[in-house]
């Protein structure tokens, strides 16, 4: 009888699948390397989407703490997911969905599901051929209407989490065509004390691998340095594949550049030719080269940005750091972020609000650090210091106008505290009888309405935007009024929900309820973060900066009003 997968696809298709599995650690860059593999193949024409599998019993990212596994990343259908599916997005120009997110939470469940429902008409459900055929199937469906298909496999060959997977790919390949499959293992390759580059630790993870039933084709070596070709030909001779597929993948100063680096190694064309797909694609003088452009485009001097969390892990707040780099991209300037933390700003990091040139508070939950962002919003609206408020940063915007300008001194969101008397932020009448956490949330891409004339018009160019959502508490509809005749004004709506405020008479001084940082892109950089980033150009002389500078002069803002900054 034949399996669930071997009904549900034809292999004669074509499609091509790429599978990126890592070794020896993690969090050596498997994401960085498909993501610039797939940004190579689109720029040789062809139409690349990706795949992540996540070996966790989560059923999705959105119940996951940002400090141990990074920032959840959410998809336009509002899926919860890994933050590498932004990095997919970012680096391919395409969106992804839920289904783009292979879990094993995800998939036991469905599994599970349909035993409960007969469908396996009283076959033992096990974890072959069940569990490995619906892993097959998710990966296909997720690849339908593409050219190739790139698919990471989170963790590290050996993890008992990951063996079910990477069964299920041992079975791929023995339904595919040979030409329609190519793997790529990403290694470790440190350097001795005495300054070798070795490749022993390459060889055990290619061992461990082979030991399940897999060979791969391309092996990129992650290290310091350029691998050295005396290092690529004993990897090759060891690991059973030709030297031209081993790769180099050395640190870089920016992620933006590893497509260009690896371009130079010749990735690109081994790959198209390894898939039989070198003469569908373009001539090497006819591929775009617009990611070129963007990525070194030459800077004119550096600003500095004070990024106000309580997660002290870049990847917490990914997309911000990389929606700045953005906008450096579009104006010409890099941006250097520095971490305060909220829940001792007052302790430690008060100087760097000071120094820096503008103020971010992104989104987030929970009581701790909230003091803290709300006195940071102080600082910058009474220093004319421009501010980005995100999700969170927006509500606390709205708390402390409301308790610093408005007089209501216990202001607060009933997320916070819930007796407070006065909750600016609360959550709205139709979701007080929702009983599951998850189901009050406000999830994926919704459209704002935007009033003519103001800030928020400028930024978008529109009446309106479509943006992503992440959160449960609203402004309160009950105090509407109050901020009705104020200098703080909410710019766009969305029916009953406030969703952009901005304030008059400061250089810029915007917040939204959405996270504007999921859709932007190096070639389309969000509008927030452009328009933050051109007031700080406005209000400071970045010329004669360099990047990196750690030169401790303040600007003219040393003789602005002192703002006590306590938590």
């Amino acid at each position: 009888m034949p399996t669930e997968s071997e009904t549900e696809y034809d292999p004669t298709l074509g499609r091509k699948f790429i599978f990126v599995t890592g070794g020896v650690m993690s969090g050596l860059g498997k994401g960085i390397t498909a993501a610039s593999t797939g940004r190579l193949l689109k720029n040789a024409g062809f139409d690349v989407t990706a795949v992540k599998i996540d070996p966790y019993l989560n059923v999705d990212a959105g119940t996951m703490n940002p400090f141990q596994h990074g920032e959840v990343y959410v998809l336009e259908d509002g899926g919860e997911v890994d933050l590498d599916l932004g990095n997919y997005e970012r680096f391919l120009g395409t969106q992804m969905t839920s289904d783009h997110n292979v879990t094993t939470g995800k998939t036991y469940q469905h599994v599970i599901e349909k035993e409960r429902a007969g469908d396996y008409l009283g076959k033992t459900v096990q974890i072959i051929p069940h569990i490995t055929n619906d892993i097959k199937r998710r990966i296909r469906e997720a690849a339908e209407g593409t050219d190739v298909c790139l698919v990471e496999v989170g963790g590290t060959v050996g993890d008992i989490e990951g063996m079910p997977y990477l069964e299920a790919l041992r079975q791929f390949a023995h339904e595919e065509p040979e030409e329609n499959v190519l793997f790529t293992h990403v290694t470790l390759v440190p350097y001795s004390k005495n300054g070798e580059q070795k490749t022993k630790p390459t060889q055990h993870s290619v061992k461990e691998v082979r030991s399940i039933g897999l060979q791969p084709d391309i092996i990129v070596g992650r290290s310091e340095d350029p691998l050295q070709p005396s290092v690529k030909e004993k990897i090759a001779l060891f690991c059973d594949i030709p030297t031209e597929a081993v790769f180099s993948n050395p640190d870089v100063e920016d992620v933006y550049h590893v497509p260009l680096v690896v371009e130079e190694e010749g990735l690109d064309q081994y790959v198209l030719e390894r898939l039989d797909i070198a003469d569908e694609a373009l001539p090497q003088g006819e591929r775009a080269n617009e990611w070129r452009d963007i990525v070194t485009t030459e800077k004119t001097g550096t600003i500095d940005i004070a990024l106000v969390g309580k997660y002290d892990l870049e990847d917490a707040y990914m997309s911000i750091h990389e929606s700045l780099k953005h906008a450096g991209f579009e104006l010409g300037v890099d941006i250097e972020t520095h971490w305060v933390d909220a829940d001792e700003m007052a302790d430690k990091h008060r100087d760097r609000l000071r120094e820096a040139d503008g103020v971010i508070v992104p989104g987030g939950f929970g009581m701790r650090g909230t003091e803290g962002k709300i006195e940071a919003v102080r600082y910058a609206r009474e220093n004319d210091v421009p501010f980005l408020g995100l999700c969170l940063g927006f509500q606390m915007a709205v708390v402390e106008y409301a308790r610093n300008v408005l007089g209501y001194e216990d202001a607060h969101s009933a997320e916070m505290n819930e007796d407070t008397p006065h909750p600016v932020i609360d959550i709205l009448p139709e979701q007080y009888e929702v009983e599951n956490m998850g189901g009050t949330m406000r999830l994926g891409e919704h459209t704002t309405v935007i009033e003519p004339e103001t800030l928020a018009y400028d930024l978008y160019g529109d009446t309106s935007c479509s943006e992503r959502h992440r959160h449960r508490y609203e402004v309160n509809p009950e105090y509407f009024e109050d901020f009705a005749d104020e200098p703080m004004v909410f710019s766009g709506t969305a029916g009953n929900r406030m969703e952009i405020l901005e304030l008059d008479d400061h250089p810029f001084f915007f917040g939204t309820q959405f996270h504007p940082e999921y859709s932007s892109r190096p070639d389309d950089p969000s509008p927030p973060f452009v328009g933050l980033v051109e007031a700080i150009l406005e209000e400071t002389d970045v010329d004669d900066r360099t990047a990196g500078s750690t030169d401790d002069d303040t600007d003219d803002r040393d003789d602005a009003p002192d703002t006590e900054v306590t938590a």
